[in-house]
């Protein structure tokens, strides 16, 4: 088994980057290398989580993305399906974690945890195939970065124009 991790500080607090990575269905909006995503299947009465499933298409590349944690608002995990079948199984997992020296920051961690096998080939391959998600992990931070933080700048409200009388120009003069 092979591991890559890839880590960010978000400047959101971990409920809003948590709502976004729970809103499954919607990981096209966000993450520049996802062109479509979809859900697979329909809610269940009692809300739970684990075992749904998203189809997401990145170019020519078709994944079926299968939940198997679901620990609101702090680890999200799914299987990877639709790789080469030299890979036995893929996760991607996602930890959050508010950043202790400012609880409106999140350290949103995505590791990526690849089998091929025991053999030292196997290995490898895992290694490869981890790294290779792993780049994709970095589009992914920084697009789910990028959507949090414009939100963020969207809510903000503008500062009121300024009355044309009273703007004073770079060396203090008032016009």
């Amino acid at each position: 088994m092979s591991s890559t991790s890839r880590s960010r500080t978000i400047r959101a607090n971990i409920t809003k980057v948590w709502d976004v990575l729970a809103d499954f269905g919607r990981l096209a909006v966000w993450a520049d290398n996802a062109d479509h995503t979809c859900w697979l299947d329909e809610p269940r009465a009692d809300g739970d989580m684990i075992g749904r499933a998203r189809r997401v298409q990145a170019k020519r590349v078709v994944l079926v993305e299968t939940i198997t944690v679901w620990e609101p608002p702090s680890r999200l995990a799914y299987d990877l399906g639709g790789l080469p079948s030299v890979v036995r199984t893929a996760v991607n997992e996602w930890c959050l974690a508010v950043d202790a020296s400012d609880p409106e920051k999140t350290i949103v961690t995505l590791t990526t945890h690849v089998d091929c096998g025991p053999r030292p080939p196997q290995q490898l391959i895992a290694r490869l195939v981890s790294r290779r998600i792993a780049g994709a992990s970095d589009v992914m931070l920084a697009g789910l970065e990028r959507h949090l933080t414009s939100a963020a700048d969207r809510s903000t409200p503008a500062a009121p124009p300024l009355d044309a009388a009273t703007i004073t120009d770079t060396k203090g003069t008032t016009t």
